[in-house]
């Protein structure tokens, strides 16, 4: 029973006992009273007529006349006057009248006063008694309306202080309902802090509970903090911030062969000529700022593309990933030249860009696509100052908007979809889960296609919300063959889609022994520009029982109020982060931080894309819960 619930049983245990006790004794005295006064009644009127006997010298019908007189005018039962020998000379009697007081309320509580007695004496000698009887059925009738009232009374007392009872308790149950709130609160990883109440004791338990919470989301910040300079220590260039060479090739590469990235864009390489000289003549210092002021001028070049990555491979060498390049590539390649030419100009210290730019499409060989984009920065730099050069042989996918619309709904419709599987280990080898990347058959008799090549345009034409539900009733079908727990992949596109999470919640219902078995990835970018939206689908999946992770998680991790109060139950380590880990101590103490905080707030950590052992081996030394990826034996 919960403490409120006792606090309000003792209240109405007391009222109960308290106003049964008034109302008790409340109605014993007026009982007594009326018996005490009937029977001074009784002896008032017998001695009063025992003298107006006396007085008639035994004269029977001067007597009858007396007492019939006084019969008429009080409730009286009955009037007799007894011989010395017991016997009735003269009486006047009548039947007890009805009262109008319940036969049970009479049973129980009913007045039976003592007969008035007096006696009787003629010319100084003894003639007998005189006997006095009234009705009762008036006092019966007086306590039935007394107890009425005093119930009355009683009733409305009570319900004054059960008003008064309730702002009390409200008193102590809106604090004490915060206080649960806030624990539960806590238990979900969202940390919050609720107003100090008037009551004392309350108030040092609301104190104690926002201090423990104050220090939580410190620990957690300084742990982020922690985290995000590991992070900038194992992957970003010391001067400039963007991304050092090696993290920036294991963008690349998880960029050119994710199952659930783009089906093509474009690299762009950024030179700046002559950087020896150009620190021979300004100094070093002054060289470092305007690399930097050169650096802000690529990412701002590059946001303004949508770019995915910016990084730096050497001193002079800079590099973007742009997704989804379905244009021309010089319009991005030229906007970074020309930030450069302004920026570069201005102060006026000889120096000089030039900018080269390639194709990528999914699949293609990384070493192919970067020597072909080092023979395009080799024209332009052949070309000279702020020089452009193109390589747009790349094999771009070139159907219009219209024509992907209708491929990805006939796909739909016909339901020519299919998981693949691949399986995701705990550190020793137990399968956790398969996770299965969603193929579509764009055409009749085609062949099944990866996300990677259809993906782009289902954002385009906003259909991601009816493929994620495809995907998630395949994987509820499969699970129910062989109860083998499943992940697939969700769009962050499909949860702007107001249709999709009431029909998600509807599928789920539909598979209520399956439904634990299903996990839903989110992208960490995309997941964490929607959170409001997350927040909602945890709450709604999490009802079924089914799970929501992060996944190619690792760049905003150190966001951790979001992850705090996301109700996430893991996170993916995106396989940029863990490739080459054994060979690189910065990488795999960034990883170990990461590991640390997120377990800190009760979420699992996995690796994605493991192609090495030892990759695995100091995976596993950094307390990783599970991993997946090619080093994983199908199976």
């Amino acid at each position: 029973m919960s403490l409120i619930r006792q606090v309000w049983l003792l209240l109405a245990l007391t009222l109960v006992l308290a106003f049964s006790a008034a109302f008790g004794i409340a109605l014993t005295s007026a009982h007594q009273a009326l018996q005490t006064q009937v029977a001074l009644k009784n002896a008032d009127t017998a001695q009063f007529l025992a003298l107006a006997v006396s007085r008639q010298s035994g004269d029977a019908t001067a007597v009858e006349l007396v007492l019939g007189s006084q019969f008429e005018t009080g409730h009286y039962e009955r009037l007799a006057w007894l011989g010395s020998d017991g016997a009735v000379r003269v009486q006047r009697q009548a039947p007890a009248q009805p009262a109008v007081a319940p036969g049970w309320f009479v049973a129980l509580l009913g007045i039976d006063p003592a007969p008035g007695v007096a006696p009787v004496s003629l010319a100084g000698q003894p003639a007998g008694r005189l006997e006095v009887r009234s009705q009762v059925a008036f006092a019966h009738d007086q306590l039935w309306h007394d107890a009425l009232a005093t119930a009355g009374w009683l009733l409305a007392a009570a319900v004054a202080l059960g008003a008064l009872a309730v702002v009390g308790v409200r008193r102590i149950r809106l604090p004490l309902e915060a206080t649960v709130q806030q624990a539960a609160a806590i238990t979900e990883r969202r940390f919050i802090t609720i107003a100090e109440p008037s009551v004392p004791e309350l108030r040092e338990v609301t104190r104690a509970m926002n201090t423990m919470v104050g220090r939580l989301k410190s620990m957690f910040d300084e742990q982020a903090s922690q985290v995000e300079q590991l992070r900038r220590q194992a992957n970003c260039d010391a001067l400039t911030g963007l991304s050092n060479r090696a993290h920036f090739m294991g963008r690349l590469k998880v960029a050119l062969n994710s199952e659930d990235g783009s089906s093509g864009g474009a690299i762009v390489l950024v030179r700046l000529v002559d950087l020896q000289g150009l620190n021979r003549r300004l100094g070093h210092a002054a060289t470092d700022r305007l690399l930097q002021q050169a650096a802000a001028a690529i990412v701002e070049s590059a946001r303004r593309a949508g770019s995915m990555e910016v990084g730096r491979l050497n001193g002079s060498d800079f590099a973007l990933v742009l997704p989804d390049a379905g244009g021309s590539l010089r319009e991005p390649a030229v906007d970074v030249a020309a930030r450069l030419r302004n920026l570069l100009r201005s102060h006026d210290a000889g120096a000089n860009a030039v900018v080269g730019a390639v194709r990528w499409w999914h699949g293609a060989p990384m070493s192919s696509l970067l020597a072909a984009a080092d023979q395009a920065l080799a024209r332009a730099e052949g070309r000279g100052a702020y020089a452009v050069e193109l390589d747009d042989t790349g094999d771009g996918l070139v159907l219009g908007e219209d024509a992907w619309r209708e491929k990805l709904q006939s796909a739909v419709t016909h339901q020519r979809a299919q998981l693949v599987e691949f399986p995701l280990v705990d550190m020793h080898g137990a399968v956790l889960h398969r996770e299965c990347p969603l193929r579509l058959q764009l055409d009749e008799q085609g062949p099944l296609v990866p996300a990677s090549q259809w993906l782009p345009m289902a954002r385009r034409t906003q259909l991601t919300a009816r493929i994620d539900l495809v995907a998630a009733r395949l994987a509820l079908s499969a699970i129910a063959g062989d109860g083998m727990a499943r992940s697939v992949n969700v769009s962050p596109g499909s949860l702007q889609d107001s249709s999709f999470l009431p029909n998600l919640r509807g599928l789920l219902e539909g598979y209520p022994r399956e439904a634990p078995g299903l996990s839903l990835e989110l992208a960490e970018d995309g997941a964490l520009r929607h959170m409001d939206l997350v927040r909602e689908m945890v709450n709604q999946v999490h009802r079924s029982g089914a799970h929501v992770g992060l996944e190619h998680a690792g760049e905003r991790l150190t966001e951790a109020v979001a992850l705090l109060e996301s109700g996430l139950d893991f996170v993916k380590l995106d396989a940029s982060f863990v490739e080459g880990i054994a060979a690189d101590t910065a990488r795999r103490d960034h990883v170990a931080g990461v590991v640390r905080m997120l377990h800190g707030i009760g979420l699992k950590v996995y690796a994605e894309g493991v192609t090495r052992p030892e990759d695995a081996e100091a995976l596993a030394g950094c307390g990783l819960d599970g991993l997946t990826g090619p080093v994983v034996p199908p199976g």
